[in-house]
């Protein structure tokens, strides 16, 4: 349900249905668009979007180093 509410986002949802059922070059073009967004929030805010993302992933990392001892 959550799935079919992102994909009728208009451009993003497009983009990731393709990159989740399509072609490896979909998969790879979902990628470089996401990279390149990330980089024009950067030339338009700066720093934040820089270091934001990275406090964001810290929580991810934890998990996995937390996985990965388990295992």
């Amino acid at each position: 349900m959550i799935a079919r509410m992102i994909y009728h986002v208009p451009v993003f949802g497009w983009m990731l249905k393709e990159a989740v059922s399509g072609p490896a070059t979909a998969k790879v073009l979902f990628i470089v668009n996401l990279l390149l967004v990330w980089l024009l929030a950067i030339l338009a805010f700066g720093y934040p979007a820089i270091i934001i993302p990275a406090l964001t992933a810290v929580p991810l990392m934890f998990v996995v180093l937390i996985l990965i001892t388990k295992g």
